[in-house]
């Protein structure tokens, strides 16, 4: 099976990944999370930053409908919208690390989706 067969699921930690694009691209998969499209226009090429491009554009879809669902719902949704944009905080600060740290690891709960292809 080549590369460019693997989807991102298949994977465990770190495999199908070269060890060169991790170290070469650690910085843009960490940035994927303030800019999700960031590591698909620098470095497209990398299999590494798509992976957190992906995870990030998930965190970003969750976050924004999460938002819109919540500020519709009167009174409940608007309790508990601070505690759902806190746990989209703590999601974002998880794939800041893991990417700026070279791991392949998914999002909690939203994060065994595949968009980026």
């Amino acid at each position: 099976m080549t590369d460019q067969n693997l989807n991102f699921q298949d994977m465990g930690p770190q495999a199908g990944f070269d060890p060169i694009d991790i170290e070469k691209n650690k910085t843009m998969a960490g940035l994927a999370y303030l800019l999700f499209f960031l590591p698909l226009i620098t470095c497209p090429e990398s299999r590494y930053a798509k992976f957190h491009a992906n995870q990030a554009l998930i965190l970003v879809i969750v976050a924004i409908a999460g938002n819109i669902i919540l500020g519709i719902i009167p009174v409940i949704g608007w309790i508990i919208m601070p505690f759902f944009a806190i746990a989209a905080l703590i999601l974002g600060i998880i794939g800041l690390i893991n990417g700026f740290g070279g791991k392949t690891k998914r999002l909690p709960i939203i994060g065994k989706y595949d968009i980026l292809k």
